[in-house]
């Protein structure tokens, strides 16, 4: 666990190594930065599902920070990965394409229930920790080993924050049934439009935002293709123990246990499929770009 408080000058930018930097990675961290510095509309977001408590509003805007930190940190260190990158210009588009409806229609949580909010954004802190503990592990670059050390323990204190607030809440118990489903629901926007078109954005010049097309699911292919193969049963056994004792489950017992090797599974042939597909994709460009 790396230490809470730390800031953009706590990183070793001197030790950057572009030899090192891994180009499907590189693709990934460019999107991640921009979902992680769009935090302002979560803390809104939040603060509607709790109205009349300021002192949650100022645990949500620290969080915010926080957060959005985490997006500055990457950004700058794609910069140095790409100096061609224009991290200003690619958030300024993400936000003109893509706004959750219920950030703007919501009134309170889309989860039903202040409990119910806590559950899912546990459940997004669990699959942050395990990803960028993932990313930690896999870079040889030893700045972006650094970054992921600190966002991965700042995602670890998040998800302890949302779970205590969600224990402590004065509304009656979930029953267990209605925490797994939340937790599910949640899990699987994992492939909504946030990140695809974060990827979209990132990885598409400035300029040619809005015009190249935007295709969902080939981004959601694309972006997986290079996340996918980050992780190792380590990572995903943490973000399953995780959620399972947002639910009230054993995080060590043999459900979680069980749903970890299922999944794993899942990851594995979601993986292989992902590379299939972007194959066949590059040799049909190529054959097109032979026929021109």
């Amino acid at each position: 666990m790396t230490k809470a408080g730390w800031t953009l000058d706590d990183i070793a930018w001197e030790r950057f190594d572009s030899s090192k930097v891994d180009a499907d990675l590189l693709m990934a961290v460019k999107a991640a930065s921009i979902v992680e510095y769009n935090a302002s509309d979560y803390v809104g977001y939040l603060k509607n599902v709790f109205p009349d408590d300021p002192k949650l509003h100022e645990i949500f805007e620290q969080w915010g920070r926080e957060e959005a930190q985490h997006g500055m940190a990457l950004g700058r260190w794609v910069k140095l990965a790409d100096p061609d990158f224009d991290f200003d210009a690619t958030f300024e588009a993400f936000r003109e394409g893509y706004t959750p409806p219920h950030f703007e229609e919501a009134d309170g949580s889309v989860r039903g229930s202040k409990r119910g909010e806590l559950i899912a954004r546990c459940v997004v802190e669990s699959g942050t920790t395990s990803y960028y503990s993932a990313m930690r592990d896999a870079t040889e670059e030893p700045v972006l080993k650094q970054i992921a050390a600190h966002i991965a323990g700042d995602e670890m204190r998040h998800w302890r924050l949302f779970f205590d607030l969600q224990q402590s809440q004065s509304e009656p118990e979930l029953k267990f049934w209605k925490k797994l489903r939340i937790a599910a629901g949640r899990f699987s926007e994992a492939e909504d439009d946030e990140l695809a078109y974060a990827y979209y954005c990132a990885n598409t010049p400035a300029d040619r935002v809005g015009i190249e097309p935007y295709d969902r699911k080939a981004c959601v292919r694309a972006y997986e293709l290079r996340v996918l193969r980050l992780w190792r049963p380590k990572h995903l056994d943490r973000a399953i123990g995780m959620i399972a004792a947002a639910v009230g489950m054993r995080p060590r017992g043999w459900v979680a246990r069980s749903a970890s090797r299922l999944i794993w599974t899942a990851v594995k042939l979601k993986n292989r499929g992902a590379m299939r597909a972007e194959a066949k994709a590059e040799a049909r460009g190529l054959r097109l770009a032979r026929a021109a």
